[in-house]
């Protein structure tokens, strides 16, 4: 065989080999997730109109820096972190339906923006090195933001101190090997490990005295309540993450 064949068959060789390697990138789909929403459901809203639909999380800011760039639905970057990971969500892959409508839902609220993250304190960092935290824009958790609008499915991982099941609206979706197991008790315990639950005076939220929020309190906003009843009747309600 000629020199000239030799060079000519390995050409074909490495062009094979990379069409190879691009089929199989054009064709990951992660989970499978997608969805039907488009970009005009939320091109001709304002970020308050958005924004106001959700209550204050009770999450916390403890780093704050601005969105540099949104990779996808559940990527972003955020200056003097890096790569930040919406803990709990799932939105679809590029190239799956509704991608681009979930990555622009977040570019709408995140991009150019100030925002704050309340990393997960049970697992840091995923696989590839992205910090895991729940996103704070104005106050409301993005994460959840994401599952009430259909935009991202529940991809719950243990260990993480968030329950992304506690944000999930009537049709959000699972996913397929998300853990059904929670981190929290559940919400039929009538009283917490040591019969007590803790209130803040601030919020006017109660809590299993094992929350996060607990440790982040403030002593003078602290009431005890010796049962679940007792809190709600004098009007505080549920934290969101420990669900109590």
């Amino acid at each position: 065989m000629t020199k000239i064949n030799k060079n000519f068959l390995f050409i074909i060789l490495v062009i094979l080999m990379l069409a190879g390697v691009m089929t199989t990138a054009a064709a990951y789909t992660g989970t499978g997730f997608s969805h039907d929403k488009s970009i005009s459901d939320y091109s001709s809203l304002s970020l308050n109109d958005i924004l106001n639909k959700y209550s204050d999380t009770d999450c916390k800011a403890e780093v704050k820096g601005l969105c540099t760039k949104v990779s996808d639905g559940d990527t972003i970057t955020v200056e003097g972190v890096g790569k930040v990971r919406l803990v709990g969500v799932n939105t679809p892959e590029k190239g799956v339906a509704g991608a681009d409508t979930s990555a622009y839902f977040v570019k709408k609220l995140c991009l150019n923006k100030e925002v704050s993250l309340d990393i997960d304190n049970s697992k840091h960092t995923d696989k590839y090195g992205r910090t895991l935290a729940v996103v704070i824009v104005d106050g409301k958790n993005l994460n959840e933001m994401l599952l009430k609008e259909g935009l991202a499915e529940v991809m719950y991982i243990p260990p993480s101190e968030f329950n992304p099941h506690n944000w999930m609206g009537d049709n959000t979706h699972v996913a397929s090997g998300s853990s059904t197991s929670t981190n929290s008790p559940s919400k039929d315990t009538s009283t917490s490990a040591s019969g007590t639950y803790i209130g803040n005076s601030n919020s006017h939220k109660f809590h299993f005295p094992n929350c996060k929020s607990v440790g982040k309190m403030s002593e003078k906003n602290k009431i005890t309540f010796s049962s679940r009843d007792e809190a709600i009747n004098q009007g505080y309600t549920p934290c969101k993450n420990c669900n109590p």
